[in-house]
C-alpha cells in the first residue's frame, strides 16, 4: 500500500516532535517527511513542490484514483488529510467501475460490496478513504451523499472502526427540494425515504458506535430524513439540521448536552403537513443545559394552539438564551380576553435579554402599525422588520 505505519506519529502539535517525525519518514523512504518539512517552511513559492509531493504521496499509498475520479477534494497537513470533501461526481461516473474493483482489491474497507451494483459504488469510494490510515487525522469531513441508502451507514461504520482524535467538523447528509419527496438514486431509481421511519438509513448498532470514536467533534450538520436514531455526544457544541434528520421524525431528541448552538430548518413536507409548535416543549434546560444561541428562521411550524413566539415565550429555555431567531412573528385572535397587541406588550419584556430577529414578517392581528412598532422596539425589533396587518393596503398590492 505505500504507506509506512512503523513511525509514531507525534501527541502533540509541537514542530519539533513534527520534524523529529519526518526524518523518521525520510529514512523509511516516505515522502511525507519532505512535504513537513515544507509546511513547516512555509516558504513562498513551496506550495508546487509540496502539492507535487502529496500527489506522489497519494500514488504510494493508492489513493490517486480517488482523486482522478473527482468525487473527493482532499487536503494534506503533516503527512495526513487534514480536510476531505465528497460530492459524486457525474462526468467520471461511466468509469467508475474499473476503480471501484481496483479499490476494494486493494484497500481497506468495512464490508461487502458489489462491484456490479453502480449503487454501491459511492459508498465504496466513502469507505476506500474513511478506512485508510491516512485519514486518521481527519479535522473537517463533508459527505455529501446521493446513494445515502448504502453510503450513510457504510460511511458511519467506517469513521466507528477507529478512533478519530482531531475530526472537529462533520457534514452528513443528502440535499432534497422538498421533505419525503421520491428520492432519486445515481442510476435513476426512485427510493422511498419514508421506508426508514423508525427504521433509519444508519443502523441503530452503527450509530451507537460512531459517537464514542469522535471525541473532538464539536460541529455537526444533518441533512435528509430518517438518518440517525439520535446523536449522542457531551463535547458537540454546534448542531444543525435540515429536515427530519431522526428516525422518529422529533427535531430536538437529541442527548447533546454541551450544544451552544442549534440551529433547526424544517419547512412543509411533500404531504403538505408541517412540525406542530408542541415539539418546540423539548427544549427545556435539562436537556440544554449550556444552548445560548437558537435559530429557528427556517423552521415552519403549524400554530396549534399558539403561534411559535407564544409558546417560546412559555419556555423554561428562554432566560438562558442569548439569541432567537423565529421565521416569523405572527399573533391572532384567539377569542381570548386580551387583544392580539396586548399580548404581544406582555410577552415582549420576557425577550428584553436576548437578541431577537425575525427573520420574515411581523404581523399582530388587528392592530396599529404605530402601536405595534412601539412594542417591537422593546424587542429590539425594527420598524423596517415589521409587517403588520393594520398597514397599508395598497403597499400590500404593490
Amino acid at each position: 500500500m505505500g504507506w509506512v505505519d512503523e513511525v509514531p506519529v507525534p501527541v502533540t502539535d509541537a514542530w519539533a516532535d513534527w520534524l523529529a517525525h519526518a526524518e523518521a519518514l525520510d529514512a523509511a523512504g516516505d515522502p511525507r517527511g519532505e512535504a513537513i518539512r515544507l509546511e513547516h517552511s512555509g516558504a513562498a513559492g513551496d506550495d508546487a513542490e509540496l502539492a507535487a509531493l502529496y500527489r506522489r504521496v497519494e500514488r504510494d499509498c493508492g489513493l490517486d484514483g480517488l482523486r482522478a475520479d473527482g468525487s473527493w477534494r482532499l487536503g494534506w497537513f503533516r503527512g495526513f488529510l487534514d480536510t476531505a470533501v465528497f460530492r459524486p461526481a457525474p462526468e467520471t461516473a461511466a468509469g467508475r467501475r474499473a476503480l471501484v474493483a481496483r479499490l476494494l482489491a486493494e484497500l481497506p474497507h468495512t464490508g461487502a460490496h458489489d462491484p456490479d451494483d453502480p449503487e454501491q459504488w459511492e459508498a465504496v469510494l466513502v469507505d476506500a478513504l474513511l478506512c485508510h490510515p491516512a485519514s486518521g487525522r481527519l479535522r473537517t469531513l463533508e459527505l455529501h451523499l446521493t446513494d445515502h441508502h448504502h453510503s450513510a451507514g457504510t460511511a458511519a461504520a467506517a469513521l466507528a472502526a477507529r478512533q478519530r482524535p482531531r475530526l472537529a467538523e462533520l457534514y452528513l447528509g443528502h440535499d432534497f427540494d422538498t421533505l419525503f419527496e421520491l428520492h432519486r438514486t445515481s442510476t435513476g431509481n426512485p427510493l422511498e425515504v419514508e421506508r426508514y421511519l423508525h427504521h433509519p438509513v444508519v443502523p441503530p448498532e452503527v450509530g451507537r458506535a460512531l459517537w464514542p470514536a469522535l471525541p473532538a467533534l464539536r460541529a455537526l450538520e444533518l441533512e435528509g430524513a430518517f438518518l440517525l436514531d439520535n446523536v449522542v455526544h457531551d463535547g458537540l457544541t454546534h448542531l444543525r439540521t435540515r429536515g427530519a434528520v431522526f428516525s422518529d421524525g422529533s427535531l430536538f431528541g437529541t442527548s447533546t448536552p454541551g450544544l451552544v448552538t442549534l440551529e433547526v430548518e424544517i419547512d412543509h413536507d411533500v404531504h403538505g403537513t408541517v412540525s406542530g409548535n408542541a415539539q418546540l416543549a423539548e427544549l427545556d434546560p435539562a436537556g440544554y443545559p449550556r444552548l445560548r444561541h437558537l435559530d429557528l428562521g427556517a423552521a415552519v411550524f403549524e400554530p396549534e394552539e399558539a403561534g411559535d413566539f407564544l409558546v417560546l415565550a412559555e419556555s423554561p429555555l428562554l432566560p438562558q438564551l442569548a439569541s432567537l431567531t423565529v421565521r416569523e412573528l405572527v399573533i391572532e385572535d384567539t377569542d381570548a380576553e386580551r387583544e392580539p397587541l396586548e399580548v404581544l406588550a406582555g410577552l415582549a419584556p420576557r425577550f428584553a435579554h436576548l437578541d431577537l430577529r425575525v427573520e420574515g414578517d411581523t404581523e399582530i392581528e388587528g392592530a396599529d402599525e404605530q402601536a405595534v412598532e412601539r412594542v417591537l422596539a422593546l424587542l429590539g425589533l425594527g420598524a423596517e422588520e415589521s409587517e403588520s396587518e393594520g398597514e397599508d393596503e395598497g403597499e400590500d398590492e404593490e
